[in-house]
C-alpha cells in the first residue's frame, strides 16, 4: 500500500533530516533546528508577530517566545513596531542574523547538491514539485482540522 511506504520513508526522512542538520550546522555559527526554522520564515516571509510564528510552527506561544529570545540575545532577530498596528510588535531579522542564515543555507544547499548530484534534472524537478505539493496538502489538512465547524 502506498501510504505504508510513504509513512516508512517519512520516518526515515525525519531521522535523516536530523543528520543533515548536524552535518551542515558546523562552522563559525551553529544554529539549532528551531532557530533555523524561525530565521528562514522571517527571511522568506518577512516580519512576523510572535503569535503568527507560534501558529506557523504549531507551538505554544511560551515555547516560541523562548526560542525567539535566544535569537534576540544572539543579535539575529529584533522587535520592531508593526507599521499596520503600532501597538503590536513584529520580529525582524537583523543584518547579522540574515548573514548567518545566508551562510548556513549556502552550506546546506551545497551539501544537498552533492547528495543529489547523480539525479537526473527531471527527477530533481519532480521531487521538488512533489515535496511542495505534499507540504501544501499538510497545510491544507491542518488548517481544516483547526477550523471550527459553524
Amino acid at each position: 500500500m502506498p501510504t505504508t511506504q510513504i509513512e516508512q520513508q517519512l520516518t526515515i526522512l525525519l531521522r535523516r533530516v536530523q543528520r543533515i542538520h548536524l552535518v551542515t550546522s558546523t562552522g563559525e555559527v551553529a544554529l539549532d533546528r528551531s532557530a533555523y526554522g524561525i530565521m528562514c520564515r522571517l527571511v522568506d516571509e518577512g516580519g512576523q508577530r510572535l503569535g503568527s510564528l507560534a501558529q506557523a510552527f504549531g507551538l505554544d506561544p511560551s515555547t516560541i517566545t523562548r526560542q525567539v529570545q535566544a535569537l534576540e540575545q544572539a543579535g539575529w532577530v529584533e522587535r520592531r513596531a508593526d507599521p499596520a498596528d503600532r501597538r503590536a510588535v513584529l520580529l525582524e531579522m537583523t543584518d547579522e542574523g540574515r548573514e548567518v542564515l545566508v551562510t548556513t543555507r549556502r552550506r546546506r544547499r551545497e551539501w544537498l547538491r552533492v547528495v543529489l548530484s547523480e539525479w537526473p534534472a527531471e527527477d530533481l524537478e519532480q521531487f521538488g514539485r512533489l515535496l511542495e505539493q505534499f507540504n501544501l496538502s499538510i497545510d491544507k489538512t491542518v488548517q481544516e482540522c483547526e477550523t471550527p465547524e459553524p
